[in-house]
């Protein structure tokens, strides 16, 4: 895996257009010729993507923890010391260097995985049948889906949403491995450059995955003694095996949710939402696992709902190392913000989010990632896509034609939150609001909350409950300094 990073990172021309990448020679390469000469070749290669997308500058840490959770001022920065550099980034200064620093290295690690992706989609469309025809179309269409996911999360940092600036052309959707500039897309054709590689993706998938399989059920893969209740472990080839810790055809599906959604095309968006809620694959987390006082047995990810994850086996120790969620040195909650982001004088009184991912006290400290040191009822993932998600995203394309169903949704998430108010809106801009609220308790901690903020132009809820009004200034990351002088944006 990692041998394959080091031997395309040359690639990383295509970020900043820099003739000097080119000439950069890493310490041990491997011969592309070498590694594409056999299925565990291209299997290496494919992983190396994701553990590339792993590190703790992207999505191990910084993309689902870090960096759009501060923008969405979700929490405060520990008073006395700016230990993580975030200070300025909350009040949205994005010429402080640290921001630079953070900027630079997401967008360098990002279009590097796409780089990487692009070259192993080259070598499968001349891979002449090294591979038997079920895993070229699994590789091939996890490829093509990395490829999307990473590019829609760019787009979603570095450019107008699509309600503020459909036509505007900002970056690239880079499609091909090669030193040449790629122009630029405006906002409006990435999307549908996006949404073609996914559907792509999904009509590969849809024949191979074995998440399709009646007899794959998820759950928690611990030991039978702590209740193993799932099949994704129990294929005899390792490569087919934990389908949630990739981009599986169910994921698939709910990235295209997604990036339908971003363009308002809610039609589409609601039908793939609706694909993952029916296939009853994704069961609703029992509270008893929620609330289990055993750490080794504690569910504090809701794991079982998770759609797709990446693998971040390390992240409780890194989140300690590197200060985050610290008293006194790290990102926070007052007790007023976690009490009014919960609700918790109303409907939010009996809210096991509010009761299970924080420690209450003069800083609320988020303690979703916390691990018993020795054993776990399952893996540690950074959650990247959720089954509330969908029923989020269903609510809000059935709202305008049938309001009581899209309550019906926003409740089948709050019931098993242990909430019990029945969800109610007064008009389509309360329905939002709320909505955008729910979401907001929903994704604590990974991530997700800017980019609906952004995509619903709706303003952002400081620590006070002040509302920013939205903005480009605020939603829109300047691009890299490299990439403006180099790639000619």
């Amino acid at each position: 895996m990692k041998r394959l990073i080091i031997f395309l990172l040359p690639a990383i021309v295509l970020l900043g257009s820099c003739k000097k990448w080119l000439d950069v020679k890493p310490e041990s390469q491997v011969a592309a010729d070498q590694l594409f000469t056999n299925r565990q070749g291209y299997e290496e290669a494919l992983n190396g993507i994701y553990t590339r997308c792993n590190d703790k500058n992207l999505y191990g840490t910084e993309l689902t923890m870090g960096l759009p959770d501060v923008l969405a001022l979700d929490w405060l920065v520990a008073p006395g010391a700016d230990y993580l550099g975030y200070l300025q980034t909350s009040l949205y200064n994005y010429k402080d260097q640290s921001f630079v620093t953070r900027r630079d290295s997401i967008w360098g690690g990002l279009y590097n995985a796409i780089a990487n992706d692009n070259y192993l989609l080259q070598k499968l469309d001349s891979s002449n049948g090294i591979l038997p025809s079920s895993e070229y179309a699994l590789i091939k269409g996890e490829a093509l889906a990395l490829r999307a996911y990473i590019h829609f999360d760019l787009l979603r940092l570095f450019a107008p949403s699509y309600l503020s600036g459909a036509g505007k052309a900002v970056i690239p959707y880079v499609t091909n491995f090669s030193n040449k500039v790629t122009p630029a897309s405006t906002v409006a054709d990435f999307l549908k450059l996006a949404a073609k590689d996914l559907s792509d993706a999904k009509a590969l998938l849809k024949t191979v995955d074995p998440i399709l399989s009646p007899t794959y059920y998820v759950g928690y893969p611990g030991s039978p003694d702590l209740g193993d209740t799932s099949s994704e472990l129990k294929n005899s080839d390792l490569f087919l095996q934990n389908r949630r810790n990739r981009l599986n055809y169910y994921a698939v599906c709910g990235e295209l949710a997604r990036v339908y959604l971003y363009m308002n095309d809610k039609t589409d968006a609601l039908a793939n939402a609706l694909e993952v809620i029916q296939s009853n694959k994704f069961p609703w987390t029992d509270f008893s696992n929620f609330t289990d006082v055993d750490p080794q047995k504690k569910d504090r990810i809701l794991y079982k709902e998770l759609i797709f994850g990446w693998p971040i086996p390390k992240v409780d120790k890194d989140l300690v190392l590197y200060g985050y969620f610290q008293t006194n040195n790290g990102l926070y909650l007052s007790a007023d913000m976690a009490q009014r982001a919960y609700e918790t004088g109303g409907v939010g009184g009996s809210d096991l989010r509010y009761a299970q991912w924080f420690t209450p006290g003069t800083q609320y400290l988020l303690v979703k990632y916390k691990r018993d040191p020795t054993y776990n009822l399952h893996p540690i993932v950074a959650p990247a896509l959720r089954k509330s998600e969908m029923f989020y995203i269903a609510a809000e394309c059935t709202y305008a034609s049938n309001p009581s169903q899209a309550f019906a949704y926003v409740d089948s998430v709050r019931f098993n939150r242990h909430i019990g108010t029945a969800f109610s809106a007064t008009s389509e801009d309360d329905f939002l609001a709320q909505l955008t609220r729910e979401a907001r308790k929903e994704f604590y901690g990974e991530g997700q909350i800017f980019y609906m903020y952004k995509r619903l132009n709706r303003g952002i809820v400081g620590p006070t409950g002040i509302v920013n009004p939205p903005t480009d200034t605020r939603f829109v990351l300047p691009l890299p300094e490299n990439e403006i002088e180099f790639g000619g944006r």
